[in-house]
């Protein structure tokens, strides 16, 4: 039987074969986070995050706010320190991902810079 450090390296060898083989076109989020290699933890946690955010966009939006910088800043500062804003944004707006919050945090992104 092979050792664990043998397997692990094959392991991630075939992992950097199937990353060249992803279109990332198709699914931008999914390997922004392998790149970043992020836990499955990490990624369940954001994404019951980004829930929350989007739900609280959906109700202040419903109160009649148009200024939704708050929900920017608190986005910004969850993101895990691997993962750009920008690139964040843009690779969940790819894949069809919380749209009409990702569309406003990409507008408030445009808008700062």
């Amino acid at each position: 039987m092979e050792s664990l450090e043998k397997r692990v390296a094959k392991l991630e060898f075939h992992q950097s074969l199937l990353m060249e083989m992803v279109d990332e076109a198709k699914k931008p989020f999914y390997s922004l986070i392998i790149r970043a290699d992020l836990t499955k933890e990490e990624v369940d946690a954001f994404l019951s995050f980004c829930q929350e955010l989007a739900e609280q966009y959906e109700q202040q939006k419903a109160e009649g706010l148009t200024i939704f910088t708050p929900l920017l800043v608190q986005f910004a500062g969850m993101l895990h320190p691997n993962l750009p804003l920008e690139q964040t944004v843009d690779a969940m707006l790819a894949q069809q991902m919380f749209v009409p919050l990702m569309t406003e945090l990409k507008t408030l992104i445009r808008t700062v810079s």
